[in-house]
């Protein structure tokens, strides 16, 4: 038949209502912000020019990494530029000194036939002398 001991106890203990247990806080954090829930708090309410502020600070630190970046760009570009003209300075002042040599002079104006010659006669020096008169009565 059985064992009636066993069933006595069953039948005759009071059932005691179940009670939930008690959830994580981070479960029911995180139940609350993927339900939206947490928005109609009154704390939340509260807390929203803070978040604002944060928010702002957030992208104001973005525009300024990105404005950042496009002044280094700027930067080097410039740089770069300034490499490739001092380069086409220093040529240009080479062929200048080449060009400004009496010999390449003489040979630019043989070729135009303009009827300038090269001087064969040394240049002389002219020295003056000035003579200081004292105008003053002794």
């Amino acid at each position: 038949m059985g064992n009636k001991f066993k069933e006595q106890l069953k039948s005759e203990s009071p059932v005691a209502p179940k009670v939930p247990k008690k959830e994580n806080k981070i479960v029911r954090s995180v139940a609350s912000v993927v339900s939206g829930s947490f928005l109609s708090k009154e704390t939340t309410i509260n807390n929203f020019p803070f978040v604002f502020f944060l928010a702002f600070l957030a992208v104001c630190y973005i525009a300024n990494g990105y404005y950042a970046d496009d002044q280094v760009r700027k930067v080097n570009n410039l740089t770069n530029e300034i490499k490739e003209l001092r380069t086409l300075y220093i040529v240009e002042k080479d062929s200048l000194v080449i060009k400004s040599k009496q010999t390449e002079v003489a040979k630019a104006l043989a070729i135009k036939q303009t009827g300038i010659v090269e001087s064969v006669v040394p240049p002389k020096k002219i020295v003056v002398h000035t003579v200081i008169i004292n105008t003053q009565n002794k």
